[in-house]
Protein backbone atom coordinates (compact mmCIF):
# COMPACT_ATOMS: atom_id res chain seq x y z
CA UNK A 1 0.00 0.00 0.00
CA UNK A 2 1.14 3.43 -0.73
CA UNK A 3 1.34 5.97 1.43
CA UNK A 4 0.89 9.98 0.87
CA UNK A 5 4.24 11.93 0.26
CA UNK A 6 5.57 14.11 3.45
CA UNK A 7 4.28 17.41 2.37
CA UNK A 8 1.00 16.11 -0.09
CA UNK A 9 -2.32 18.50 0.75
CA UNK A 10 -4.60 16.61 -1.50
CA UNK A 11 -5.96 14.96 1.91
CA UNK A 12 -5.06 17.47 4.66
CA UNK A 13 -6.88 20.58 3.74
CA UNK A 14 -8.87 21.21 6.67
CA UNK A 15 -11.80 22.63 4.73
CA UNK A 16 -12.81 18.84 3.64
CA UNK A 17 -15.04 16.78 6.32
CA UNK A 18 -13.22 13.85 8.08
CA UNK A 19 -9.64 15.72 6.38
CA UNK A 20 -6.56 13.21 8.02
CA UNK A 21 -2.89 13.63 8.21
CA UNK A 22 -0.88 13.05 5.45
CA UNK A 23 -0.18 9.43 5.00
CA UNK A 24 -3.03 7.67 6.75
CA UNK A 25 -6.72 7.81 6.24
CA UNK A 26 -9.26 8.48 9.01
CA UNK A 27 -8.81 5.10 10.65
CA UNK A 28 -5.22 5.57 11.21
CA UNK A 29 -4.43 3.15 7.98
CA UNK A 30 -1.73 3.24 4.98
CA UNK A 31 -3.34 5.76 2.19
CA UNK A 32 -4.09 4.51 -0.98
CA UNK A 33 -3.69 4.91 -4.49
CA UNK A 34 -7.07 4.73 -6.00
CA UNK A 35 -7.82 4.97 -9.92
CA UNK A 36 -11.52 5.00 -10.45
CA UNK A 37 -12.21 4.74 -14.40
CA UNK A 38 -15.76 4.93 -15.44
CA UNK A 39 -17.50 6.88 -18.26
CA UNK A 40 -19.66 9.20 -16.01
CA UNK A 41 -18.62 11.37 -12.89
CA UNK A 42 -19.08 14.55 -10.93
CA UNK A 43 -20.63 17.44 -11.84
CA UNK A 44 -23.40 14.97 -13.34
CA UNK A 45 -25.85 14.72 -10.41
CA UNK A 46 -28.11 11.60 -11.89
CA UNK A 47 -27.05 7.99 -12.06
CA UNK A 48 -23.93 6.96 -12.25
CA UNK A 49 -22.09 10.32 -12.16
CA UNK A 50 -23.50 10.98 -9.32
CA UNK A 51 -22.20 8.41 -7.49
CA UNK A 52 -18.90 7.72 -9.01
CA UNK A 53 -18.59 11.79 -7.92
CA UNK A 54 -19.43 10.99 -3.91
CA UNK A 55 -17.42 8.02 -3.83
CA UNK A 56 -14.08 10.11 -5.03
CA UNK A 57 -14.61 12.81 -2.95
CA UNK A 58 -15.19 10.75 0.06
CA UNK A 59 -12.37 8.56 -0.70
CA UNK A 60 -9.81 11.78 -0.62
CA UNK A 61 -11.12 13.24 2.45
CA UNK A 62 -10.32 9.92 3.92
CA UNK A 63 -6.73 10.85 3.03
CA UNK A 64 -6.81 8.09 -0.26
CA UNK A 65 -4.83 9.74 -2.99
CA UNK A 66 -7.49 9.47 -5.80
CA UNK A 67 -7.55 9.62 -9.65
CA UNK A 68 -10.45 9.62 -12.26
CA UNK A 69 -10.11 8.75 -15.59
CA UNK A 70 -13.80 10.23 -17.03
CA UNK A 71 -15.89 11.11 -19.79
CA UNK A 72 -16.73 14.94 -19.95
CA UNK A 73 -20.39 15.40 -18.20
CA UNK A 74 -23.41 14.56 -20.77
CA UNK A 75 -26.07 12.93 -19.06
CA UNK A 76 -29.00 12.81 -18.67
CA UNK A 77 -29.32 15.50 -21.46
CA UNK A 78 -27.30 13.32 -24.09
CA UNK A 79 -25.15 16.33 -24.70
CA UNK A 80 -21.69 17.41 -23.41
CA UNK A 81 -22.79 20.31 -20.97
CA UNK A 82 -22.20 23.67 -22.01
CA UNK A 83 -18.73 24.92 -21.68
CA UNK A 84 -16.95 21.19 -20.65
CA UNK A 85 -14.27 20.60 -23.73
CA UNK A 86 -14.51 17.89 -26.20
CA UNK A 87 -11.05 16.80 -25.73
CA UNK A 88 -8.49 15.50 -23.49
CA UNK A 89 -8.51 17.77 -20.66
CA UNK A 90 -7.28 17.66 -16.60
CA UNK A 91 -9.02 19.56 -13.90
CA UNK A 92 -9.33 18.68 -9.85
CA UNK A 93 -12.56 18.26 -7.80
CA UNK A 94 -12.47 17.90 -4.41
CA UNK A 95 -9.23 17.21 -4.01
CA UNK A 96 -9.77 14.62 -6.83
CA UNK A 97 -7.41 14.76 -9.76
CA UNK A 98 -10.22 13.86 -12.78
CA UNK A 99 -8.65 13.26 -16.55
CA UNK A 100 -11.68 14.01 -19.19
CA UNK A 101 -11.28 11.91 -22.55
CA UNK A 102 -13.69 12.80 -25.20
CA UNK A 103 -16.59 10.44 -26.59
CA UNK A 104 -19.29 10.48 -29.35
CA UNK A 105 -22.28 11.46 -27.63
CA UNK A 106 -25.21 10.26 -30.20
CA UNK A 107 -28.57 12.42 -30.78
CA UNK A 108 -30.47 9.22 -29.84
CA UNK A 109 -28.70 6.59 -28.39
CA UNK A 110 -30.07 3.55 -29.84
CA UNK A 111 -28.68 0.43 -31.76
CA UNK A 112 -25.00 0.69 -33.09
CA UNK A 113 -25.01 4.33 -32.94
CA UNK A 114 -25.22 3.59 -28.47
CA UNK A 115 -22.29 0.74 -29.00
CA UNK A 116 -20.51 3.36 -30.94
CA UNK A 117 -20.82 6.12 -28.42
CA UNK A 118 -19.10 3.92 -25.69
CA UNK A 119 -16.53 2.59 -28.05
CA UNK A 120 -15.38 6.00 -28.61
CA UNK A 121 -14.84 6.36 -24.76
CA UNK A 122 -13.11 3.32 -24.38
CA UNK A 123 -10.63 3.55 -27.25
CA UNK A 124 -10.22 7.60 -26.35
CA UNK A 125 -9.71 6.31 -22.25
CA UNK A 126 -7.50 3.70 -23.20
CA UNK A 127 -3.92 5.53 -23.63
CA UNK A 128 -4.96 7.44 -20.25
CA UNK A 129 -5.57 4.43 -18.26
CA UNK A 130 -2.17 2.53 -19.58
CA UNK A 131 -0.38 5.53 -18.82
CA UNK A 132 -1.44 6.17 -15.34
CA UNK A 133 -1.11 1.85 -15.00
CA UNK A 134 2.74 2.31 -15.76
CA UNK A 135 3.74 5.67 -14.82
CA UNK A 136 1.33 6.33 -11.34
CA UNK A 137 1.15 2.63 -10.08
CA UNK A 138 -1.62 2.67 -8.10
CA UNK A 139 -3.03 0.13 -5.57
CA UNK A 140 -6.13 -0.92 -6.75
CA UNK A 141 -7.84 -0.05 -10.14
CA UNK A 142 -11.71 0.51 -9.73
CA UNK A 143 -13.51 0.42 -13.42
CA UNK A 144 -17.48 1.20 -12.83
CA UNK A 145 -19.95 0.05 -15.41
CA UNK A 146 -21.57 1.86 -17.44
CA UNK A 147 -19.59 1.33 -19.32
CA UNK A 148 -18.01 -2.34 -19.55
CA UNK A 149 -16.27 -1.56 -22.58
CA UNK A 150 -13.59 0.31 -20.73
CA UNK A 151 -13.73 -2.60 -18.57
CA UNK A 152 -10.40 -4.53 -20.32
CA UNK A 153 -8.53 -0.99 -20.23
CA UNK A 154 -9.41 -1.04 -16.55
CA UNK A 155 -7.88 -4.61 -16.19
CA UNK A 156 -4.69 -4.12 -18.76
CA UNK A 157 -3.77 -0.87 -17.04
CA UNK A 158 -3.97 -2.72 -13.55
CA UNK A 159 -1.89 -5.63 -14.97
CA UNK A 160 0.84 -2.92 -16.15
CA UNK A 161 1.04 -1.40 -12.59
CA UNK A 162 0.59 -4.80 -10.21
CA UNK A 163 -2.58 -3.40 -9.28
CA UNK A 164 -5.75 -4.91 -8.13
CA UNK A 165 -8.51 -5.13 -10.91
CA UNK A 166 -12.04 -4.39 -9.46
CA UNK A 167 -15.26 -4.00 -11.19
CA UNK A 168 -18.42 -2.63 -10.00
CA UNK A 169 -21.59 -2.88 -12.20
CA UNK A 170 -24.18 -0.32 -11.23
CA UNK A 171 -26.35 -2.27 -14.01
CA UNK A 172 -26.47 -5.20 -16.78
CA UNK A 173 -26.10 -2.57 -19.78
CA UNK A 174 -25.74 -4.94 -22.64
CA UNK A 175 -28.71 -7.28 -21.31
CA UNK A 176 -30.83 -4.06 -20.37
CA UNK A 177 -30.03 -2.75 -23.62
CA UNK A 178 -31.27 -5.51 -25.71
CA UNK A 179 -33.92 -6.29 -23.41
CA UNK A 180 -35.63 -2.81 -23.36
CA UNK A 181 -35.38 -2.44 -27.47
CA UNK A 182 -32.62 -0.02 -27.03
CA UNK A 183 -30.54 -2.40 -28.89
CA UNK A 184 -31.90 -5.06 -31.66
CA UNK A 185 -29.94 -8.07 -33.68
CA UNK A 186 -28.89 -11.48 -33.40
CA UNK A 187 -25.92 -10.53 -34.64
CA UNK A 188 -25.38 -7.69 -32.53
CA UNK A 189 -26.37 -9.17 -29.24
CA UNK A 190 -23.53 -11.93 -29.82
CA UNK A 191 -20.86 -9.41 -30.52
CA UNK A 192 -21.26 -7.31 -27.54
CA UNK A 193 -22.35 -10.49 -25.08
CA UNK A 194 -19.72 -12.86 -26.33
CA UNK A 195 -16.72 -11.53 -24.65
CA UNK A 196 -18.51 -10.82 -21.01
CA UNK A 197 -18.31 -13.85 -19.09
CA UNK A 198 -14.68 -13.97 -19.84
CA UNK A 199 -14.07 -10.17 -18.74
CA UNK A 200 -15.73 -10.53 -15.66
CA UNK A 201 -13.58 -13.82 -14.40
CA UNK A 202 -10.29 -12.14 -14.95
CA UNK A 203 -11.34 -9.30 -12.11
CA UNK A 204 -9.92 -9.78 -8.59
CA UNK A 205 -13.06 -8.23 -7.19
CA UNK A 206 -16.79 -7.80 -8.61
CA UNK A 207 -19.28 -5.62 -7.10
CA UNK A 208 -23.01 -4.92 -8.19
CA UNK A 209 -25.74 -2.66 -5.88
CA UNK A 210 -28.15 -5.83 -4.74
CA UNK A 211 -28.43 -9.33 -4.12
CA UNK A 212 -30.34 -10.15 -6.75
CA UNK A 213 -27.35 -8.41 -9.80
CA UNK A 214 -24.91 -10.62 -7.34
CA UNK A 215 -26.78 -13.64 -7.89
CA UNK A 216 -27.00 -12.86 -11.31
CA UNK A 217 -23.37 -12.57 -11.61
CA UNK A 218 -22.60 -16.01 -10.31
CA UNK A 219 -24.81 -17.33 -12.78
CA UNK A 220 -22.23 -16.09 -15.16
CA UNK A 221 -19.56 -17.65 -13.43
CA UNK A 222 -18.13 -15.16 -11.62
CA UNK A 223 -17.18 -16.83 -8.26
CA UNK A 224 -18.65 -16.31 -5.23
CA UNK A 225 -15.57 -15.35 -3.09
CA UNK A 226 -15.02 -12.52 -5.80
CA UNK A 227 -18.33 -10.48 -5.61
CA UNK A 228 -19.12 -7.66 -3.30
CA UNK A 229 -22.26 -6.07 -2.50
CA UNK A 230 -21.84 -2.40 -2.85
CA UNK A 231 -25.10 -0.93 -2.83
CA UNK A 232 -26.01 2.89 -3.79
CA UNK A 233 -26.47 5.27 -0.75
CA UNK A 234 -27.62 8.08 0.55
CA UNK A 235 -26.91 10.91 2.93
CA UNK A 236 -29.86 10.39 5.20
CA UNK A 237 -28.71 13.95 7.12
CA UNK A 238 -29.38 15.73 3.89
CA UNK A 239 -32.13 14.21 2.68
CA UNK A 240 -34.54 13.99 5.08
CA UNK A 241 -38.32 14.48 5.82
CA UNK A 242 -39.58 18.31 5.61
CA UNK A 243 -42.68 19.79 5.12
CA UNK A 244 -42.95 21.02 1.61
CA UNK A 245 -41.23 23.91 0.29
CA UNK A 246 -43.73 26.51 -0.76
CA UNK A 247 -40.73 28.49 -2.46
CA UNK A 248 -39.72 25.73 -4.42
CA UNK A 249 -43.46 25.07 -5.55
CA UNK A 250 -43.49 28.38 -6.60
CA UNK A 251 -40.52 28.55 -8.55
CA UNK A 252 -41.50 25.37 -10.29
CA UNK A 253 -44.82 27.01 -11.03
CA UNK A 254 -47.10 24.15 -9.15
CA UNK A 255 -50.37 24.97 -8.32
CA UNK A 256 -51.24 25.14 -4.69
CA UNK A 257 -53.76 22.59 -2.99
CA UNK A 258 -52.71 19.39 -4.97
CA UNK A 259 -51.38 16.01 -4.20
CA UNK A 260 -48.13 15.63 -5.87
CA UNK A 261 -47.04 12.07 -7.56
CA UNK A 262 -43.77 12.42 -8.07
CA UNK A 263 -40.74 11.03 -10.84
CA UNK A 264 -37.11 12.67 -10.33
CA UNK A 265 -34.51 11.84 -12.46
CA UNK A 266 -33.47 9.94 -15.92
CA UNK A 267 -35.90 10.29 -18.73
CA UNK A 268 -34.80 7.61 -20.33
CA UNK A 269 -36.15 4.58 -21.53
CA UNK A 270 -35.41 2.02 -19.23
CA UNK A 271 -37.61 3.57 -16.90
CA UNK A 272 -41.23 2.82 -19.05
CA UNK A 273 -42.20 6.29 -18.02
CA UNK A 274 -45.15 6.29 -20.96
CA UNK A 275 -47.13 4.16 -18.07
CA UNK A 276 -47.10 7.35 -15.79
CA UNK A 277 -48.48 9.20 -18.81
CA UNK A 278 -51.26 6.08 -18.91
CA UNK A 279 -51.96 6.71 -15.68
CA UNK A 280 -52.31 10.23 -15.52
CA UNK A 281 -54.88 10.32 -18.31
CA UNK A 282 -56.65 7.73 -16.20
CA UNK A 283 -57.21 10.13 -13.23
CA UNK A 284 -57.63 12.93 -15.12
CA UNK A 285 -60.82 13.29 -13.27
CA UNK A 286 -59.21 14.09 -10.33
CA UNK A 287 -58.72 17.65 -9.55
CA UNK A 288 -56.65 17.02 -6.32
CA UNK A 289 -53.48 15.53 -8.26
CA UNK A 290 -50.75 16.33 -10.37
CA UNK A 291 -48.15 14.16 -11.58
CA UNK A 292 -45.04 15.91 -11.76
CA UNK A 293 -41.99 14.56 -14.19
CA UNK A 294 -38.58 16.15 -13.61
CA UNK A 295 -35.23 15.35 -14.68
CA UNK A 296 -33.89 15.19 -18.78
CA UNK A 297 -33.07 12.69 -20.97
CA UNK A 298 -33.31 10.81 -24.47
CA UNK A 299 -37.13 10.44 -23.65
CA UNK A 300 -37.90 13.76 -22.72
CA UNK A 301 -38.96 15.14 -26.02
CA UNK A 302 -41.42 11.67 -26.83
CA UNK A 303 -42.92 12.23 -23.54
CA UNK A 304 -43.71 15.50 -23.43
CA UNK A 305 -45.76 14.98 -27.20
CA UNK A 306 -47.54 11.89 -25.34
CA UNK A 307 -48.58 13.93 -22.40
CA UNK A 308 -50.19 16.69 -24.60
CA UNK A 309 -52.96 17.73 -23.38
CA UNK A 310 -52.73 16.84 -20.02
CA UNK A 311 -53.72 19.00 -17.07
CA UNK A 312 -52.71 16.49 -14.39
CA UNK A 313 -49.26 15.74 -15.77
CA UNK A 314 -46.42 18.95 -15.75
CA UNK A 315 -42.51 18.54 -16.48
CA UNK A 316 -39.62 20.16 -15.61
CA UNK A 317 -36.04 20.61 -15.92
CA UNK A 318 -34.45 18.95 -13.02
CA UNK A 319 -33.05 20.73 -9.92
CA UNK A 320 -29.71 21.81 -8.61
CA UNK A 321 -28.62 19.38 -5.93
CA UNK A 322 -28.68 21.99 -3.17
CA UNK A 323 -32.77 21.69 -3.74
CA UNK A 324 -33.12 17.80 -3.83
CA UNK A 325 -33.76 17.55 -0.65
CA UNK A 326 -36.71 20.84 -1.26
CA UNK A 327 -37.49 18.55 -3.87
CA UNK A 328 -38.13 15.05 -2.83
CA UNK A 329 -40.10 17.10 -0.18
CA UNK A 330 -42.86 18.32 -2.57
CA UNK A 331 -44.00 14.30 -3.31
CA UNK A 332 -47.22 13.67 -1.49
CA UNK A 333 -45.99 9.66 -3.10
CA UNK A 334 -42.99 8.61 -5.60
CA UNK A 335 -43.19 7.02 -8.75
CA UNK A 336 -41.16 4.22 -9.42
CA UNK A 337 -41.81 2.99 -13.01
CA UNK A 338 -39.33 -0.30 -14.08
CA UNK A 339 -40.38 -1.89 -17.01
CA UNK A 340 -40.22 -6.11 -16.41
CA UNK A 341 -37.87 -6.74 -19.10
CA UNK A 342 -35.56 -4.33 -17.01
CA UNK A 343 -35.75 -6.67 -13.43
CA UNK A 344 -33.02 -7.35 -11.80
CA UNK A 345 -30.66 -5.94 -14.59
CA UNK A 346 -30.79 -2.53 -13.04
CA UNK A 347 -31.94 -1.24 -9.51
CA UNK A 348 -32.97 2.60 -9.86
CA UNK A 349 -30.65 4.59 -8.29
CA UNK A 350 -33.17 7.07 -7.74
CA UNK A 351 -35.01 4.53 -4.92
CA UNK A 352 -32.52 5.95 -2.15
CA UNK A 353 -33.39 9.58 -1.90
CA UNK A 354 -37.41 8.23 -2.33
CA UNK A 355 -36.83 6.26 0.79
CA UNK A 356 -34.90 8.89 2.73
CA UNK A 357 -37.45 11.30 2.07
CA UNK A 358 -39.74 9.91 4.11
CA UNK A 359 -42.96 9.48 1.68
CA UNK A 360 -44.46 6.12 0.39
CA UNK A 361 -42.92 4.82 -2.92
CA UNK A 362 -45.34 3.33 -5.60
CA UNK A 363 -43.54 1.03 -7.90
CA UNK A 364 -43.79 -1.20 -10.72
CA UNK A 365 -42.00 -4.44 -10.08
CA UNK A 366 -43.20 -8.14 -10.45
CA UNK A 367 -42.76 -10.18 -7.03
CA UNK A 368 -39.21 -12.04 -6.52
CA UNK A 369 -37.60 -9.11 -7.91
CA UNK A 370 -34.33 -7.33 -6.36
CA UNK A 371 -36.74 -3.84 -6.54
CA UNK A 372 -40.17 -5.73 -4.69
CA UNK A 373 -37.91 -7.32 -2.07
CA UNK A 374 -36.59 -3.71 -1.42
CA UNK A 375 -39.74 -1.82 -0.84
CA UNK A 376 -41.27 -4.65 0.92
CA UNK A 377 -43.23 -3.16 4.21
CA UNK A 378 -42.64 0.41 3.24
CA UNK A 379 -44.69 1.26 -0.64
CA UNK A 380 -46.96 -0.27 -3.26
CA UNK A 381 -45.72 -2.76 -6.04
CA UNK A 382 -48.29 -3.65 -9.12
CA UNK A 383 -47.45 -5.12 -12.18
CA UNK A 384 -44.94 -3.84 -14.72
CA UNK A 385 -46.99 -2.33 -17.31
CA UNK A 386 -50.21 -2.19 -15.44
CA UNK A 387 -51.60 1.63 -15.95
CA UNK A 388 -55.06 0.56 -14.68
CA UNK A 389 -53.55 -0.86 -11.27
CA UNK A 390 -50.78 2.03 -11.20
CA UNK A 391 -53.88 4.59 -11.12
CA UNK A 392 -55.32 2.67 -8.61
CA UNK A 393 -52.45 2.48 -6.31
CA UNK A 394 -51.80 5.73 -6.50
CA UNK A 395 -55.54 6.65 -5.46
CA UNK A 396 -55.19 4.04 -2.64
CA UNK A 397 -52.86 6.11 -0.98
CA UNK A 398 -54.37 9.45 -2.05
CA UNK A 399 -57.53 8.45 -0.06
CA UNK A 400 -56.25 6.81 2.82
CA UNK A 401 -53.50 9.21 4.07
CA UNK A 402 -53.20 7.13 7.41
CA UNK A 403 -52.04 4.27 4.97
CA UNK A 404 -49.44 6.65 3.21
CA UNK A 405 -48.12 7.99 6.34
CA UNK A 406 -47.16 4.93 7.86
CA UNK A 407 -45.62 3.82 4.40
CA UNK A 408 -43.46 6.63 3.99
CA UNK A 409 -42.47 6.40 7.98
CA UNK A 410 -41.30 2.63 6.79
CA UNK A 411 -39.65 3.84 3.89
CA UNK A 412 -37.55 6.25 6.17
CA UNK A 413 -36.51 3.73 8.64
CA UNK A 414 -35.35 1.43 5.55
CA UNK A 415 -33.28 4.38 4.74
CA UNK A 416 -31.26 4.36 7.92
CA UNK A 417 -31.20 0.33 8.23
CA UNK A 418 -30.34 -0.10 4.57
CA UNK A 419 -28.94 2.68 2.42
CA UNK A 420 -27.17 4.91 5.17
CA UNK A 421 -23.86 6.30 3.15
CA UNK A 422 -21.30 6.65 5.90
CA UNK A 423 -22.01 2.83 6.65
CA UNK A 424 -21.84 1.31 3.07
CA UNK A 425 -18.74 3.83 2.18
CA UNK A 426 -16.97 2.65 5.24
CA UNK A 427 -17.81 -0.65 4.25
CA UNK A 428 -16.50 -0.47 0.68
CA UNK A 429 -13.45 1.06 1.98
CA UNK A 430 -12.53 -2.09 4.32
CA UNK A 431 -13.49 -4.30 1.09
CA UNK A 432 -10.61 -2.37 -0.62
CA UNK A 433 -8.37 -3.08 2.49
CA UNK A 434 -9.48 -6.87 2.48
CA UNK A 435 -8.76 -7.06 -1.34
CA UNK A 436 -5.32 -5.55 -1.22
CA UNK A 437 -4.70 -8.14 1.85
CA UNK A 438 -5.63 -11.05 -0.13
CA UNK A 439 -8.72 -11.30 2.39
CA UNK A 440 -11.93 -12.36 1.54
CA UNK A 441 -14.45 -9.46 1.38
CA UNK A 442 -16.34 -8.95 4.45
CA UNK A 443 -20.16 -8.67 4.64
CA UNK A 444 -22.55 -6.26 2.96
CA UNK A 445 -22.06 -2.99 5.17
CA UNK A 446 -25.65 -1.79 6.26
CA UNK A 447 -26.97 1.16 8.85
CA UNK A 448 -27.80 -0.23 12.26
CA UNK A 449 -30.76 -1.84 12.28
CA UNK A 450 -31.98 0.13 15.80
CA UNK A 451 -34.45 3.14 14.89
CA UNK A 452 -32.61 7.07 14.39
CA UNK A 453 -35.07 9.40 14.27
CA UNK A 454 -35.17 12.06 11.28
Amino acid sequence: MAELPEGDDSASRGDLPGAVAAGHTARGTAALKILLYGLNYAPETVGTGRYSGELGAWLAARGHRVKVIAAPPYYPAWRVAPGAKRWWRRETLDDVRVRRCPLWVPRRPRGWSRLLHLASFALSSLPVALWQGLAWRPDVVVAVAPTLAAAPGAWLAARLGGARAWLHLQDFELEAAFGLGIARGGALKRLALRPERCLLRRFARVSSISPAMLRRLEAKGVAPERLVEFRNWVDCQAIRPTPPDAGLRAALALPEGKAIALYSGNLGEKQGLELLVAAARQLARRDDLLFLLVGAGAARERLATEAAGLANLVLRPLVPPEQLNALLSLATLHLLPQRADAADLVLPSKLTGMLASGRPVVATAAAGTGLAAELEGCGLLVPPGDAAALAQAIERLLDRPELAAALGEAARERALARWDRAAILGGFEAALGAALAGAPPPAVATAPTAERKP
